[in-house]
């Protein structure tokens, strides 16, 4: 039976851990080790300068879960490390309650929990779905974590291996209302950020970044794309951040990269 590793970046009280976790429950043996509190847009962050503490948590179901103090890569490192004894066949991170899609990636804990789990070496799974923006709307994880047992069911009968990661985008649809899956690549995103300036009560400023949220073409073929027509996106994943095409431009146009003299 598949030992799954279930982490987020809303923090362990997040209804949409709950969900993910009581999903993958049907699969087979489930950890819970999440953030004690929220590391949206946190990145990639991993703590090496003070210690990481712990405490034990329980979900809004009764099920025991690990709170952390730390990063959501830390949750799947302090695992991997040996606060879980038993082995990770597989992590999945989520599910998160906005959409991580094209460049998001880059800010998304979400994310960074399964890419952490790439880097230890086990398969890593992170969900995000496309809720309202009202914060009062009614929000159903349903979907994504059928979606995500679903997507986790065909990484186990294809073989997981250590390299796999997937970026899975699930619309905000009642799970019958699904157009299907889509494979996908990378969208552009478009932030429209703006800077918030205020000032404390001694006078000094502070600012803050708002704007509003961002938006995307949605070409066929994309994350974007994929899941404003409906489908859920899952994109495969790679840590190579190497820019193969101007590597072979630098290599071949003539550039000087040696000291100077």
């Amino acid at each position: 039976m598949p030992h799954f590793l279930i982490t987020n970046d809303d923090g362990v009280d997040a209804p949409g851990l709950l969900a993910l976790a009581q999903e993958m429950r049907k699969l087979g043996d489930v950890t819970v080790i999440a953030p004690d509190r929220n590391w949206s847009a946190s990145g990639h962050v991993k703590t090496l300068h003070r210690p990481i503490r712990t405490k034990k948590a329980v979900l809004a179901d009764g099920t025991g879960a690990l709170a952390i103090d730390g990063a959501p890569a830390d949750c799947v490192a302090l695992a991997v490390l040996g606060v879980v004894e038993t082995p990770i066949d597989l992590v999945v991170s989520g599910i998160n309650p906005s959409p991580n899609l094209s460049y998001d990636m880059l800010y998304s804990g979400t994310v960074s929990a399964a890419a952490e789990a790439v880097i230890c070496g086990i398969p890593g799974i992170a969900v995000s779905t496309d809720h309202p923006l009202n914060p009062r709307a009614d929000r159903d994880y349903t979907t994504a974590a059928v979606t995500a047992r679903r997507i986790a069911e065909r990484a186990i009968a294809n073989g997981l291996h250590a390299g796999l990661l997937l970026n899975v985008n699930v619309p905000h649809l009642p799970l019958d209302e699904l157009k299907g899956w889509r494979i996908t690549r990378q969208g552009i995103r478009r932030y429209e950020d703006e800077l918030l300036i205020n000032h404390d009560p001694q006078g000094n400023p502070y600012y803050w970044i708002g704007g509003k949220f961002p938006t995307g073409e949605p070409a066929d073929g994309t994350d974007i794309g994929a899941v404003q027509g409906g489908y859920v996106s899952i994109m495969p994943l790679h840590l190579d951040l190497t820019d193969y095409k101007k590597q072979a431009a630098f290599m071949q146009d003539g550039w000087e990269w040696g000291p100077e003299n």
